[in-house]
């Protein structure tokens, strides 16, 4: 007999949970299949059931991640700020853990990369000259900027209303940071 869909996705979330919350404090290589099963209470036959290894959930829940965040942006108008819309779309609840993870101090250069790859950069580059040797220099400042302090604001648990974030990206690029020093 067949497991009811929202059983099977339901122990499928619960691996998810208790890797991200195992990544966000370890390096995935000190993870064990053995553990997640345990801390998930299930045994690791049924692990495997849902993931070949740990690399295989790690790339889901990126893809899952990718995935949302695509989806999210497939319905909004995006504006100049391409790399913050992203960001924008990816400031959910649902999605705090695995940021902990996947941009937390273990996280994988690999995910960052495959973020930017993700981007739409077309009007990202409408801000900067156009088959410029400089171009890629400029789009990688603005893409890592972001991200970097999308990372803090996330490790320092949302410290700051998601508005409040936002804006200070925007003023921090648009102004720098002289305005925040009074005399």
């Amino acid at each position: 007999m067949k497991k009811q869909p929202q059983i099977t996705e339901k122990t499928r979330q619960t691996f998810i949970e208790v890797f991200c919350e195992l990544y966000s404090q370890k390096p995935i290589e000190k993870i064990s299949v053995q553990e997640i099963a345990n801390k998930s209470g299930y045994n690791r036959s049924t692990f495997y059931q849902y993931f070949t290894d740990i690399y295989e959930l790690l790339d889901s829940v990126e893809n899952d991640l990718l995935n949302d965040m695509k989806k999210e942006l497939a319905n909004q108008v995006l504006s100049l700020h391409t790399f913050q819309d992203t960001l924008y779309c990816l400031d959910k609840r649902e999605h705090l853990l695995v940021l902990n993870a996947l941009l937390g101090d273990y996280g994988s250069a690999r995910f960052i990369k495959r973020l930017k790859e993700e981007i739409t950069l077309g009007q990202l580059e409408l801000n900067v000259p156009r088959n410029h040797a400089l171009t890629p220099y400029f789009t990688e400042f603005y893409l890592t900027t972001s991200l970097s302090l999308f990372r803090l604001w996330i490790q320092r648990q949302k410290d700051l209303s998601s508005e409040q974030f936002f804006k200070l990206v925007e003023n921090l690029y648009s102004s720098g940071i002289t305005p925040y020093f009074k005399e």
